[in-house]
C-alpha cells in the first residue's frame, strides 16, 4: 500500500516501473528496523561487508565495478529544449532524443531486481529551503546511502502533499556498461536518470544531480543559489559566530577547511570552529535583507585516501559509526578499513578495492583506489555546528573563493565590492597536480568550483549572481574574498603552512567584514598589512607573508591575456560587466 495518495507521484512510479519492469517494489519509510533489514540483505547477498562492531559500529564495506569508479563527465548531460541554455561547459542532446534513448536502456532493466522508492528531502523537512525529490533505484547500496546523506521517509511525503512540485530521479544498475552509462538531467522536467552506473556520485541522485544541476536551475528561476560551497562558523574569543561560505575546485583542501582545527594558541584563547557543510550551500535572501545559508545534505560524501588523525582528525572520527566504506582495502586481520594516507602501517593479510588479496608491506599496487569514499553521517563530526538543523540556515558575512597557484594569486584578498567579487569568482583557476591526469601545472578554470556542476547556461549563472545584488540589502551583502594555499617557493616546497593555520587567514576575513581592520589597496583588491595576520607559533615569518601577499604583474598580464580566451567560450552570454572588470583589473595592473 503505497504511503501517499499524491497522482503526481503515483503515476510517474507507474509508469516508471511499467518500463523497468521489476519483480517488486518497496517503499523506503525510513525506520532503523526497514535500514537494519536491508543491510542485512545486502550482506547475505554480499553486495555489502559487515565490519568490526566494536570497532566500527554499524559500518559497511562496499565495492563498486571496477569499471566504474568516479564520476563520467563526459557521460553526463544537460538536456535543456535549446541547447544555447545548457551553454558551452554542459553536454547536451535534444531531449526526446534522449528520452527515447533511455527508453531502450531502462526497459526490463528491473527484471529479476526490486524496485525501491525513495522520498527525500534536501534541507530539513518543512524548511524554507527544503526541496523534494523522489528516487526509484534497484541497489539497496543507493538506498542505504541516500539514508546517510539526506532525509528520507514518510515525513517528506507529508510535507509534499498533493504538491506535482518534486524532483524525479530514476536509477538503474542495469549491465553496469560504460558505452551506455549516462547520467542525465532535464532541467524543466525536474528530472534526472542514472543508468548503467553504481557509483555514489552518480547514482546518489540527491547530490550533484539535485543538489547543484537541478538546484542551480531552480535557483535561478526562483531567486536563490545552489553553490558548490562549504560553510563554516568561525567563532571567537568573544563568543560571537560569523559564518562564510567557500568554493574550491577539487584537491584543494576544502574538507580540511570545512572541518578546520584552530592552531593551539588560539584554541587556548577560546576560538572554534563549527562545520555547517562540506560541500553545498544553498543561499537565500532573507527577511533581513542578508545572504543565509543551508547545507541541503545530511552526511559527508568523502574520499578516503590522505584522510588520517594529521590532515583531518574530524573527518576520520565522523567514519567511525554508522559509516559505509567504498573502494577501500578491507583488513583482515580485524575487519577494519585501510587506505593510503590512513597511516604508516598497511595491513599484510588484507583484500583490495577490487576484492583480490593484498599484502600492504610488500604490493607495489595501490590498496584503496584513489577515489575511494566514505559516506557518513553529519552528526558524527565533532565539530558539527549547533546550527546544522536551523531550518533557516545560517547569515553569511563573507564568500570565499580559492584555487590551487604556485606563483600567481596571493594568499588572501578581497573584492571591491560584489560586481567585482563575482569577477573574482568566475576566473577562479587551479593548475594540474601530479594528482590530476595530464601535465602538472597547466591551469583549468573552474569558476566559483561550478564548472561540472552548473545546470545551465555558465554565462546566465554569472549574471545570476549579478543580479543577486538588487535582491538583497545591498549594504548586509557578504564580503567576497579569493586566497590560495599553495604559493611556493623555486623549489617546490608550500609557503604557507595551511591546515589549521589557516585560521589566521579566516580571522582577518571576518575583521574585514565588520570593519574592524584595514587594508591595502593593490591592482587586485584589498590586501592585508602584513602585521594584522597572527604569525604566532606559525613557523612563518613577515617576509616570507610579505613575499606570500605580493602581485606579479606580469604573471598577472598573462593570466590576463587566458582569462579573455576563457571568456570567449561564453560570446554574447558573458556579462558586459565582467568584461568591463577584466579591461579595469588590466589597466590596473599596467
Amino acid at each position: 500500500m503505497a504511503p501517499t495518495k499524491n497522482r503526481a507521484v503515483l503515476d510517474w512510479i507507474a509508469d516508471m516501473a511499467a518500463m523497468t519492469q521489476p519483480d517488486q517494489m518497496v517503499w523506503i519509510d525510513g525506520s532503523q528496523e526497514q535500514i537494519d533489514a536491508l543491510r542485512a540483505q545486502a550482506c547475505a547477498t554480499g553486495e555489502l561487508e559487515k565490519l568490526n562492531e566494536e570497532l566500527l559500529p554499524d559500518c559497511y564495506l562496499h565495492r563498486t565495478a571496477v569499471n566504474d569508479v568516479a564520476r563520467v563527465e563526459d557521460r553526463t548531460f544537460i538536456c535543456s529544449r535549446r541547447e544555447e541554455d545548457a551553454g558551452p561547459t554542459n553536454h547536451w542532446m535534444a531531449p526526446d532524443e534522449m528520452y527515447a534513448k533511455l527508453r531502450r536502456l531502462y526497459t526490463g532493466a528491473m527484471k529479476g531486481r526490486t524496485m525501491y522508492i525513495i522520498p527525500y528531502s534536501m534541507g530539513v523537512v518543512g524548511s524554507p529551503f527544503a526541496q523534494y525529490g523522489i528516487e526509484l533505484t534497484d541497489s539497496i547500496y543507493v538506498v542505504l546511502n541516500m539514508c546517510i546523506m539526506t532525509r528520507v521517509g514518510n515525513a517528506v511525503l507529508e510535507a509534499l502533499g498533493d504538491s506535482p512540485d518534486y524532483v524525479k530521479g530514476l536509477h538503474a544498475k542495469a549491465d553496469l556498461d560504460p558505452e551506455n552509462r549516462y547520467i542525465v538531467h532535464f532541467p524543466e522536467d525536474n528530472t534526472i536518470m542514472s543508468v548503467n552506473s553504481g557509483y555514489g556520485g552518480n547514482v546518489l541522485l540527491g547530490k550533484k544531480c539535485f543538489a547543484l544541476r537541478i538546484a542551480s536551475y531552480l535557483g535561478r528561476k526562483q531567486g536563490w543559489m545552489a553553490e558548490h560551497m562549504l560553510i563554516l562558523g568561525v567563532q571567537n574569543p568573544a563568543g560571537e559566530v560569523r559564518y562564510l561560505a567557500a568554493a574550491f575546485p577539487s584537491a584543494c583542501g576544502k574538507t580540511n577547511l570545512a572541518m578546520l582545527i584552530p592552531p593551539e594558541h588560539y584554541r587556548k584563547a577560546g576560538w572554534k570552529v563549527w562545520c555547517v557543510g562540506d560541500d553545498i550551500a544553498w543561499i537565500r535572501v532573507g527577511e533581513d535583507g542578508r545572504l543565509w545559508a543551508m547545507n541541503p545534505e545530511n552526511g559527508f560524501f568523502g574520499v578516503a585516501p590522505g584522510t588520517n588523525e594529521k590532515s583531518n582528525p574530524n573527518a576520520l572520527h565522523t567514519t567511525q559509526r554508522g559509516t559505509i566504506f567504498t573502494n577501500v582495502v578491507h583488513n583482515l586481520d580485524n575487519n577494519t578499513v585501510w587506505w593510503e594516507g590512513l597511516d604508516k602501517n598497511p595491513p599484510e593479510h588484507a583484500v583490495d578495492w577490487k576484492g583480490n588479496p593484498w599484502n600492504g608491506k610488500t604490493s607495489s599496487e595501490k590498496g584503496a583506489h584513489p577515489n575511494s569514499r566514505f559516506t557518513a553521517p553529519a552528526r558524527n563530526c565533532p565539530c558539527i555546528s549547533p546550527e546544522f538543523e536551523n531550518p533557516h540556515g545560517v547569515p553569511l558575512s563573507a564568500i570565499v573563493f580559492g584555487g590551487r597557484r604556485a606563483r600567481t594569486a596571493p594568499l588572501v584578498y578581497q573584492a571591491r565590492d560584489w560586481e567585482h567579487g563575482v569577477f573574482v569568482g568566475s576566473i577562479m583557476a587551479s593548475e594540474t597536480t601530479a594528482a590530476a591526469a595530464g601535465a602538472v601545472g597547466v591551469v583549468r578554470r573552474d569558476p566559483m568550483a561550478m564548472l561540472p556542476f552548473c545546470g545551465y547556461h555558465m554565462g546566465d549563472y554569472w549574471q545570476h549572481w549579478l543580479d543577486m545584488e538588487q535582491c538583497t540589502d545591498a549594504a548586509k551583502l557578504p564580503k567576497i574574498f579569493n586566497v590560495n594555499w599553495f604559493r611556493t617557493d623555486d623549489e617546490g616546497h608550500f609557503l604557507w603552512p595551511g591546515f589549521g593555520d589557516n585560521l589566521r587567514v579566516l580571522e582577518w576575513i571576518m575583521k574585514r567584514c565588520f570593519d574592524e581592520v584595514d587594508a591595502d589597496e593593490t591592482p587586485l583588491g584589498y590586501e592585508p598589512r602584513p602585521e594584522d595576520i597572527d604569525l604566532e607559533d606559525s613557523g612563518v615569518d613577515l617576509e616570507t607573508l610579505r613575499g606570500l601577499l605580493s602581485v606579479d604583474r606580469d604573471l598577472w598580464l598573462e593570466d590576463v591575456a587566458a582569462i579573455r580566451s576563457f571568456y570567449a567560450k561564453f560570446g554574447d552570454k558573458l556579462p558586459p560587466v565582467l568584461a568591463q572588470e577584466l579591461d579595469a583589473l588590466e589597466a590596473r595592473l599596467k
